[in-house]
């Protein structure tokens, strides 16, 4: 039976753990927002990591930017004289986050340098991982990284090299003695971590699923790579707590996301998530969510942001929580290493602004690196996210000029159904072939016709092996209206030379028919067919 890895918790609860039960009652968690930073210095080169500035020039960016400066520190004092105590704070919102009495936040809403007070309370979470599945992983250490064309890049000496990787997670054990990590550490290749919960460097602690996504980015078994990035170098944050969720795990990714901006990170890998409790879908639109303004703040800093969509699937919520919903981060849905179809956990797209989600998708079972020197099968978004993460930086290594959203474009049209898509797979899975223009053109495999007030699809021939990949047994088809978003989306297994026959009122509300077999896509103007 699977199961979501979600942690519920009472504020009362998170009051008597973290506050002591004396301050029950009394003590709050607030977001002081500032209206300025008057009579800061800063100089970038003495801030930022080379890499970092050398992101920033290619992106365009300017060395000096106001969302880069220091808050004031007068202001900060002010406030950490008024208050229980500081929990930290953020340079791109120019937000002070605080633990105050109810007496104490009224008085911060009097200073006037005080743009505004947030309230932040605890929720619920969701770790972008199901239930561990307890089996041998040789099986899938090989086919995991296969799938998304890692002989493409292993004849051309592509292993992210030079690529920076940030990874966010709720800890990260055994990473500093597990062989899979055995060329990060012994090539130096681990620069930087931290703790944003307990605020310290050691991050070797805690949860396993940080351990086990790094091993989908960059691990390396005796049988072989468990991730494409073998070559890459990584920043390590633990910003999630694992059994408790107040809602400073949202900041904590946002104080991450500029560490690692400052520390030159080129990709943030993130398998977290949040969804009910805290939010309604109607706000999974990359806009409402504190972690949603993290993310677009990220990507505008030159950073690829690759996150998990969520494994919702199956339960009420259904659609992928935040900051998977910003439509500038790379979301990642799960299909099944059996059939390359979507896992049932998999959360839907689209947003709640019917923007594509998930952008594209990797197996959601994959195997890791375990504890105490072992291999398992584990299920989730959460491990196929570090898959396409892996990929991106490979991405990079090889095309060093492109920009983090001409990454995300470039990833998007390699997958293996672009430029069909759908809510549950995306533009399919990423191959390498395709981003090093190594991929034949594709005849056509099917052809439209009508006949009858009827459109009928047949395939030029029927396979006699089995294929390749699993996909190929499948046709897809979606109906799209004028913008953009899909109202309807079919998988049929292919059993007949004529699998599909559409009449013309099934399509008469809709503007696009798009059809995919076997690498091959039709695109149809549905308003030109009918007239």
């Amino acid at each position: 039976m699977q199961f979501n890895i979600t942690y519920k918790i009472s504020l009362l609860l998170a009051c008597v753990l973290l506050f002591g039960a004396s301050l029950i009652g009394q003590e709050q968690k607030v977001a002081v927002f500032l209206k300025d930073k008057p009579q800061n210095e800063f100089n970038p080169y003495e801030y930022f990591d080379q890499k970092a500035i050398e992101r920033r020039i290619k992106h365009g960016l300017p060395l000096y930017n106001e969302t880069d400066l220091p808050l004031n520190s007068n202001y900060v004092s002010k406030i950490g004289e008024n208050v229980i105590s500081i929990k930290g704070a953020s340079r791109w919102l120019n937000v002070v986050f605080v633990y105050a009495t109810s007496e104490q936040i009224e008085f911060l809403k009097g200073l006037e340098f005080v743009k505004k007070l947030q309230l932040m309370t605890p929720a619920e979470k969701s770790l972008s991982s199901k239930n561990v599945i307890l089996e041998p992983a040789k099986s899938l250490i090989k086919k995991q990284v296969n799938r998304l064309g890692y002989e493409y890049f292993k004849n051309e000496g592509i292993d992210g090299a030079g690529v920076r990787v940030a990874v966010f997670d709720a800890g990260f054990p055994y990473v500093n003695e597990h062989e899979a990590f055995d060329h990060l550490r012994s090539n130096n290749r681990i620069l930087k971590t931290y703790d944003f919960v307990a605020k310290k460097e050691d991050v070797y602690g805690k949860s396993s699923h940080g351990a086990m996504c790094l091993s989908n980015i960059t691990g390396i078994s005796p049988e072989g790579p468990l991730g494409l990035a073998t070559g890459a170098e990584f920043l390590l944050a633990r910003t999630e707590r694992g059994l408790l969720e107040p809602f400073s795990e949202e900041e904590n990714w946002l104080m991450a996301a500029e560490w690692a901006d400052k520390n030159g990170a080129d990709i943030i890998s993130s398998s977290l998530g949040y969804t009910k409790k805290r939010y309604e879908t109607s706000e999974m639109d990359g806009k409402t969510s504190f972690v949603a303004e993290a993310a677009r703040f990220a990507t505008r800093k030159g950073m690829l942001v690759v996150n998990a969509a969520g494994n919702e699937g199956t339960g009420e919520w259904k659609t992928l929580g935040t900051p998977a919903d910003v439509d500038s981060v790379l979301t990642v849905g799960g299909v099944h290493p059996k059939t390359d179809y979507h896992a049932g956990f998999s959360s839907y797209g689209p947003n709640a602004n019917k923007q594509l989600k998930p952008n594209v998708v990797a197996y959601g079972l994959a195997a890791v690196a375990g504890k105490n020197q072992s291999y398992k099968m584990v299920s989730g978004t959460s491990f196929a996210t570090p898959l396409v993460a892996g990929f991106a930086a490979c991405v990079m290594q090889q095309y060093p000029e492109l920009t983090n959203m001409e990454v995300f474009k470039l990833i998007e049209k390699s997958a293996h159904l672009y430029p069909y898509f759908d809510y549950a797979h995306g533009f399919g899975i990423p191959q390498a072939d395709a981003i090093l223009n190594l991929k034949e053109p594709v005849q056509p495999t099917f052809k439209l016709f009508k006949e009858e007030g009827t459109y009928t699809v047949e395939v030029n021939e029927m396979p006699e092996e089995k294929p390749t990949f699993k996909s190929d047994e499948y046709m897809y088809y979606h109906f799209e209206n004028n913008s953009g978003y899909l109202s309807k989306y079919y998988v049929i297994k292919m059993e007949e030379k004529q699998p599909l026959n559409l009449f013309k009122d099934e399509f008469e509300p809709y503007d696009v028919l798009r059809i995919h077999y076997r690498g091959y896509t039709i695109t149809k103007d549905l308003k030109a067919i009918q007239q």
